[in-house]
């Protein structure tokens, strides 16, 4: 038995050899196009490949049902973005925490944490560049100048830790960085306009 988003698929898992070339099927007949999976349940257990074509290895004699769930494209984008406004808060309250240690003078986890930013808000900076590729018709100047901010932001935050003045890297961060994420709500509150607009045409 094979059900995609609740419906029953004419499709037989003993038609097919091993699992992969069920959910290659699935995705070649259309069924999912401009969709997102979000669950494949084999034989009512979750699924999810922990290595490469590990489906390959699931032969169909072992597999009773397979259940494919989905949301559309646009409904995980406006999730997505819900997310980003969390994200911006983690930037701000990382922001905060990593300032106060530098002027603790506690410099070693201080720079672990900097660190740690530096990676969510290179792994926002990225998604809002996906999502804005994928769905935003028009160029907003808050994102590019959002951006342009961050980046020259950085280039002077690095500047400041090759001197080791850690008080100047906590102020930039305290007072100059905190505001330029929250600048960013602004973008993702348009980013979502952007989604909406795109989901209702």
């Amino acid at each position: 038995m094979i059900v995609i988003d609740g419906q029953h698929c004419e499709m037989q898992v003993a038609s097919f050899a091993n699992l992969e070339e069920i959910l290659v099927k699935v995705m070649e007949n259309g069924t999912l196009d401009n969709r997102i999976v979000t669950d494949v349940l084999v034989n009512n257990e979750p699924f999810s490949e922990i290595y490469p074509h590990q489906a390959e290895d699931i032969e169909a004699s072992e597999i009773s049902s397979v259940e494919i769930k989905s949301v559309p494209v646009g409904e995980m984008a406006m999730s997505i973005t819900r997310e980003l406004y969390k994200v911006v808060q983690i930037m701000g309250d990382g922001a905060k925490h990593v300032a106060e240690l530098f002027r603790q003078a506690d410099d070693t986890e201080a720079l672990e944490m900097y660190q740690d930013l530096l990676q969510v808000v290179r792994d926002f900076l990225g998604m809002i560049g996906v999502l804005r590729s994928e769905f935003t018709l028009k160029d907003h100047p808050a994102f590019s100048d959002g951006v342009e901010e961050i980046s020259d932001l950085f280039g002077e935050m690095t500047e400041v830790m090759e001197n080791e003045d850690w008080i100047l890297l906590a102020d930039l961060l305290e007072y100059e960085f905190l505001p330029a994420t929250e600048r960013w709500k602004t973008v993702i509150q348009l980013l979502r306009e952007d989604i909406r607009k795109v989901n209702k045409g």
